[in-house]
């Protein structure tokens, strides 16, 4: 077996629950998030190539699914204006999550993709704003902008926020919030 195959049959093995969960908060439904695993570990293994170091692996992969997100809705944007022709489109459930965390997924959903991306890339897998914006390929004002504007929706939705050392929001004070 390859070295690329090794590193891809690990990721699977170990980190699949954490790129789905991680998929999850972008999406909002287990389905999609499930899809958007497997499509970027297609793309990122797909010729055989991707790197032979699991920790920079799984991060092409992180970086992969959020890149497919990002992507993906605005190509839904153009289909939202026919998908009324196809019939109602099924709800699938999450996975079963205690109040505070549906009311958090639940706001999540109000934010546009590039403000949730920045929320889970900031609060979720706790990156710096100067690797938000990198990972995102915006500048570190941009993203900033967009932290702003998610909080300031957050906060309306979930209640006010405790502030911290750097931030306005943080996941330990959205879970306070309520």
């Amino acid at each position: 077996m390859a070295r690329w195959e090794t590193v891809l049959d690990e990721i699977v093995r170990t980190r699949r629950r954490a790129l789905v969960g991680y998929a999850f908060l972008l999406t909002g439904h287990a389905a999609e998030a499930e899809d958007l695993v497997q499509e970027a570990l297609f793309r990122t293994f797909r010729r055989g190539r991707a790197a032979t170091d699991f920790q920079l692996a799984e991060s092409y992969v992180r970086r992969t699914i959020l890149t497919a997100y990002v992507d993906g809705t605005r190509r839904r944007k153009r289909w939202d204006g026919v998908r009324h022709l196809l019939g109602p489109r099924p709800e699938v459930d999450g996975p079963a999550l205690p109040e505070v965390r549906l009311d958090i997924l639940e706001a999540l959903t109000t934010l546009s993709p590039r403000e949730r991306a920045c929320v889970v890339l900031r609060y979720f897998s706790d990156l710096p704003v100067r690797d938000v914006a990198a990972q995102l390929g915006i500048t570190e004002g941009t993203a900033k902008r967009y932290l702003s504007d998610a909080t300031t929706k957050l906060a309306a939705r979930l209640g006010p926020v405790r502030a911290t050392d750097d931030d306005d929001l943080t996941v330990k004070n959205l879970r306070g919030a309520r």
